[in-house]
């Protein structure tokens, strides 16, 4: 199945090509037709699965050579890493069509996005807490909106942001399309979409806590006082690896890079603490090759889009096991391999059984040579083997039995 079966014009077809896409998703292959057909959509997804391009091309596809001059299609997103993401994917696909777009968000100033809401757009990507800023001060009509784009809602609402969306929807016409993209359909998730369209048709692709095959999943015993040691020996001994690492709080990823750096590593921060222009230049770093770690927060790091990350590091196990998915998705995208490690401390063990039971797996328990933890949760039936790849020397605790 190629992109020329779904329908799409030559000038979309040719853009694609020039991104060096040959072969639909599986969420395009089943959401860009059902689009393209104007109808309401939700898609369940993972990450790094393509639902960008499953909700674009069908918009760009609708907009080409018709009336210009006011917004027709509005995205939501929760972040501002994203927002710009998906601008950028809608000026590469759109390259050859004659459609503008627009993206804004906070912590930047408001006056270069008034300008280009002045100018006239097609698409406005944007949060929804700068959206409302704008719509206050009178630089938004969306009197003539077709369609509406809520992306990763499940993000949205985990971060707050319900309150702010229903807002929105209260303003926008009653007759447009909308489609709704989420890595999981939750029950707040579920009554969003119900609440922001009527009848839709619903596109669920793989499991909700499915991750991609070529992901390798380590899981290390280890004391919560030796963690940093931990990693910044596993990481000296990976020295080519691009590592993304994931903390829970803010405080935690500064803490963390700043003790990967005196150990000589090259390491920046990511969080929501940062002001735009830090945000921009440590995601462009990390991008580009010129940082080789990236310690972040779940929420700064949802926008990331880096295909060659071979590590991802739960430095912290995430207390809601859904997360887990979605950290791990950041690595083996587009048929690549990863591998995942996850530092788990004794008093992190009953989090981890939940990310388990969501995965339908039990990760074999490694601990690091000589960062041995003083108590293991580990049965006598569990042991480990190490990963068949050059990596952190890893070896399963000998004969499994607990430490007391």
């Amino acid at each position: 199945m190629s992109f020329d079966t779904l329908g799409l014009a030559p000038e979309l077809l040719q853009a694609v090509r020039e991104e060096g896409y040959a072969t639909p998703t599986p969420i395009q292959l089943e959401a860009i037709p059902l689009g393209l057909a104007g109808r309401d959509v939700v898609g369940s997804a993972q990450t790094g699965t393509g639902k960008t391009a499953a909700f674009l091309l069908p918009i760009l596809q609708r907009f080409n050579g018709g009336p210009r001059g006011s917004i027709r299609a509005l995205i939501l997103v929760p972040t501002r890493e994203l927002a710009e993401q998906v601008l950028a994917s809608a000026r590469a696909y759109g390259r050859h069509c004659r459609v503008e777009a627009a993206a804004v968000y906070g912590g930047v100033a408001m006056e270069p996005q008034t300008k280009a809401l002045r100018r006239g757009v097609d698409i406005v990507v944007a949060t929804p807490g700068r959206l409302l800023d704008h719509m206050g001060r009178g630089h938004v009509d969306t009197s003539k909106l077709e369609v509406l784009v809520l992306d990763e809602a499940d993000r949205m609402l985990d971060m707050g942001f319900a309150p702010d969306v229903n807002r929105i929807l209260d303003t926008l016409p009653a007759e447009r399309q909308t489609m709704l993209f989420s890595a999981t359909i939750s029950g707040d998730v579920d009554r969003l979409a119900r609440r922001a369209m009527q009848d839709h048709a619903a596109v669920e692709i793989g499991r909700r806590a499915e991750v991609a095959d070529g992901v390798e999943h380590v899981l290390v015993a280890v004391d919560k006082a030796a963690k940093r040691e931990a990693l910044a020996r596993m990481l000296q001994e990976m020295p080519d690896a691009r590592a993304l690492v994931f903390t829970r709080t803010k405080y935690g990823a500064d803490k963390l890079a700043h003790h990967l750096r005196r150990e000589g590593g090259s390491v920046t921060a990511l969080h929501g603490g940062k002001t735009q222009s830090s945000r921009n230049k440590a995601l462009d770093a990390f991008r580009e090759g010129r940082t080789q770690v990236l310690v972040a927060t779940d929420v700064a790091a949802r926008g990331i889009d880096v295909d060659d990350i071979a590590l991802v590091v739960n430095y912290d196990v995430p207390q809601d096991p859904e997360v887990y998915v979605h950290r791990v998705g950041r690595t083996a995208r587009a048929g690549a391999r990863g591998i995942a490690v996850t530092l788990m401390s004794p008093d992190e063990w009953l989090m981890m059984r939940d990310v388990e039971k969501l995965m339908g797996r039990t990760f074999p328990r490694q601990v690091l040579e000589g960062y041995e933890p003083s108590v293991v949760p580990l049965q006598p039936e569990e042991r480990a083997v190490a990963p068949r790849r050059q990596g952190p020397s890893l070896r399963p605790r000998n004969g499994g039995s607990r430490r007391r």
